[in-house]
């Protein structure tokens, strides 16, 4: 009998168009349809580690919708609870490609995602679930969206933790106070952070300060990108990341988080728990797409026991694991 999600994950997925050919993008004519969404990316990379995880978001009654549901199942990911809007569509969003950078622009506005309110909570099972994973995207989608993160922050959690991963989207939150990002994140269990939007919402990125701002979850990650990132649940412990051929960076902190998430509930040590993160950022850093191909368990096992000098000498590339 299979065991239902360790780790539930809530949040929108939309349908992605990327370029399938060079050239500028009003010249494009071959499009590639993806899917992207941040808890749907953490949900995805936890089976690869071991950890049975599900998706709980609402996608349209359309081709979009139902390829999501059918591509994040693919993954290993229970998306049961998911819900299909007969009315509203599935949102989607373009990432042009140029030299001048990567520029993404979204339809989403009437989506079925930005639909979701409280009433999902009806859908959830949450029996046998450790971990429920939540980000600020959602509750910056709309007000019934912010209504169901506030429900399911408010809900009894016995042995349960709740982690948030504050991905600010600048563009969400035009206009709308930032501090609620941090009124929510300080009702999570596990809070994880970029050091550039922890300067945006509370004004410091650095994880001694914040950790005065955030005394509520017991457990505070800061990411400082490609130098590593800080542990805080006691004395801070900063543990750097691992050297990669960065191919593209879309994804990353997803799989960081779905890695830490992985080893916290394992009982791994805080210096595993951090580098499992920057290795299952690293297996995405080396594709295109949002999760990347696990990394040979005899290869990942090495690193996370490496002793300091051997994991600065490490880097990963398209043809494997070197040593510099």
């Amino acid at each position: 009998m299979t065991s239902g999600p360790e780790v539930l994950c809530v949040g929108e997925t939309m349908a992605l168009f990327v370029p399938a050919e060079p050239g500028p993008p009003d010249e494009v004519k071959q499009w590639t349809r993806t899917i992207g969404g941040a808890e749907s990316n953490v949900a995805c990379n936890l089976p690869a580690l071991g950890v049975p995880s599900g998706w709980v978001s609402a996608v349209g009654d359309d081709p979009f919708g139902r390829a999501l549901l059918r591509e994040v199942a693919a993954k290993g990911v229970d998306v049961s609870a998911c819900y299909v809007d007969p009315v509203r569509p599935t949102g989607l969003y373009i990432k042009e490609s140029g030299a001048g950078g990567s520029p993404v622009r979204y339809y989403r506005a009437g989506s079925a995602a930005s639909g979701m309110g409280p009433s999902l909570l009806d859908r959830l099972d949450l029996d046998g679930v450790r971990v429920l994973h939540l980000s600020g995207i959602t509750p910056a989608l709309s007000e019934s969206c912010l209504a169901l993160v506030r429900a399911l922050l408010d809900m009894p959690r016995g042995d349960r933790l709740i982690s948030f991963d504050v991905n600010l989207r600048p563009a969400l939150w035009a206009g709308r106070d930032p501090r609620l990002l941090a009124e929510l994140a300080g009702q999570a269990d596990i809070v994880l952070t970029g050091d550039d939007e922890a300067q945006h919402v509370w004004g410091t990125g650095a994880p001694a300060e914040l950790r005065a701002l955030l005394p509520g979850p017991r457990t505070l990650v800061v990411k400082h990108g490609e130098r590593g990132a800080t542990l805080v649940e006691g004395e801070p412990l900063f543990a750097p990341a691992l050297k990669v051929d960065v191919v593209e960076p879309v994804g990353a902190g997803d799989a960081f988080a779905a890695g830490f998430l992985a080893a916290t509930l394992r009982g791994a040590s805080p210096l595993e728990r951090l580098r499992q993160g920057h290795l299952q950022a690293a297996v995405t850093l080396l594709t295109h797409d949002d999760v990347g191909v696990p990394l040979p368990r005899a290869v990942v096992d090495s690193l996370l026991r490496a002793d300091p000098d051997e994991w600065r000498s490490a880097r990963l590339t398209g043809e494997g694991l070197v040593r510099t």
